[in-house]
């Protein structure tokens, strides 16, 4: 697959080997991934590398992901984006649809779930 047909994920994870397996797994499916744990200029770094997707953790240090999904959502620049919202919390999906995420993942996901999710939004 070409780089200009390279679809590109953006990975908001504070979680080092939750962003190295979804990375792996993500680019063995021909996808292009980006991994962001610093969340200070998140909303600008997403609007200008404008990603295809954006899987998101709700819990970041420092930073609530739910609030970054809101954000997101009102901003003119990026919110065409869609958003999957991540979490082990058994509210993931409450959180996801209040935040204007677009779906949502649990935390132990399949590998299987993980890519069909990825499939259903770019």
């Amino acid at each position: 697959m070409s780089d200009k047909k390279r679809k590109n994920v953006l990975i908001a994870e504070d979680d080092p080997a939750i962003c190295d397996v979804v990375t792996v797994i993500l680019q063995e499916e021909g996808y292009a991934c980006a991994v962001i744990d610093t969340f200070d200029s998140f909303i600008s770094e997403v609007a200008s590398k404008r990603p295809d997707l954006i899987l998101l953790d709700i819990w970041l240090s420092g930073e609530d992901g739910s609030s970054l999904a809101k954000k997101l959502k009102t901003d003119n620049k990026t919110k065409s984006i869609p958003i999957v919202m991540m979490s082990a919390n058994n509210e993931t999906e409450k959180i996801a649809n209040e935040s204007g995420a677009d779906g949502f993942l649990l935390k132990p996901f399949d590998i299987d779930d993980l890519i069909s999710t990825v499939r259903r939004f770019i």
